[in-house]
């Protein structure tokens, strides 16, 4: 997902509508906190998948391939990942969906890993529909993803129920559920030329998951420079997360920031190597801040996310350098040395 990192300031942040509201407190964040193990692990997608729909259509939903690749994870000592459902599975069939979720966490939680969820995402590309999804594009990154809910839904607020049946029957299965670290109610809010635009839908989507209030906390990560976004988000956030693809320093930097809040921190999405984001240079320094710390890409796949976000190899030979990933298809890393440092930071071997 591509963004831009600031220096924010956070520390005058209003919070209005309070009767309306169910966030928790600082030290309920931070006592939850406490009895988390340090958070470290990868946003996941099986490489069999171009898309959210794919990993969770009936017809396309891989166990053997989600269960091999999350054994990868769990050997190098992740204990959580991110993963992105979607509206358009619901729809389809709401019921076969929440089984296929069930699946999916009994998979993971096999591996002794706990999953993030994501309802919604304003990234890649409009106009999701249930059914076979397209073939990746050649060298092009992240070719095949799809925003939720797309500009269709996200700009006629008449379809808005459908949202929040959508949001409303997800969180009441699963809110307690153990197997669940956390909610990350919007992806990105504002990306694909939406701006501001998605504030309605955001500020909605938190009406709803307040609702149901689940046991598990809620946010949404901050990822962009937009006062309004981030002022929001991060008042209204149980616990903080936010992307970072930037070098060491803009790290450590934006967590000094980010920590004033007195709240648990989480970055959802980080690890470019060609922006110097890497395992080396960044784990050491979530691992000291005790910051969850879940880089994008685990097995290189259909997602073509070994590329660049603006640099297309038109005839898909392998880059150079990867972009995102840990993993060959056939469980070989891309890197002895990165999986050696992962290892003995989570693991101490």
């Amino acid at each position: 997902m591509k963004k831009t990192f600031v220096v924010l300031c956070f520390l005058c942040i209003a919070i209005s509508d309070q009767a309306q509201k169910q966030v928790w407190t600082a030290e309920e964040a931070n006592a939850w906190y406490k009895e988390q193990a340090w958070m470290v692990g990868c946003n996941f997608i099986p490489s069999t998948a171009i898309n959210e729909l794919e990993m969770w259509q009936a017809e396309t939903f891989d166990k053997q391939t989600i269960d091999r690749e999350l054994g990868w994870a769990q050997g190098i000592g992740m204990n959580s990942v991110r993963v992105f459902l979607h509206i358009v599975p619901w729809q389809t069939d709401a019921i076969g969906f929440k089984q296929r979720i069930n699946e999916y966490l009994f998979i993971a939680n096999k591996h002794k890993i706990r999953t993030m969820f994501v309802l919604f995402d304003d990234c890649w590309n409009d106009n999701p529909q249930a059914g076979a999804q397209p073939q990746p594009k050649t060298g092009i990154h992240n070719s095949g993803w799809m925003q939720c809910p797309g500009k269709r839904m996200h700009n006629d607020s008449s379809t808005w129920g459908q949202l929040e049946n959508y949001t409303i029957d997800i969180l009441t299965s699963f809110k307690n559920d153990r197997r669940i670290m956390a909610w990350d109610l919007y992806n990105e809010p504002g990306n694909s030329n939406y701006g501001i635009t998605t504030l309605p839908l955001l500020k909605r989507v938190f009406l709803w998951a307040w609702r149901v209030r689940p046991s598990q906390p809620l946010t949404c990560g901050i990822w962009f420079d937009q006062k309004d976004f981030n002022t929001w988000q991060l008042a209204n956030s149980d616990i903080i997360s936010f992307h970072n693809y930037e070098n060491a320093q803009a790290l450590v930097t934006q967590i000094k920031e980010l920590a004033k809040l007195n709240r648990p921190l989480v970055c959802t999405e980080y690890m470019a190597r060609t922006r110097d984001s890497r395992f080396a240079t960044h784990l050491p320094i979530f691992k000291e801040f005790r910051v969850g710390a879940i880089n994008w890409g685990l097995v290189s796949g259909k997602t073509n996310t070994i590329y660049q976000w603006d640099t297309p190899v038109p005839d898909g030979s392998e880059p150079a350098v990867w972009f995102h990933d840990i993993f060959r298809k056939n469980g070989k890393a891309y890197d002895s040395t990165e999986i050696a440092t992962i290892r003995q930071l989570t693991m101490g071997n």
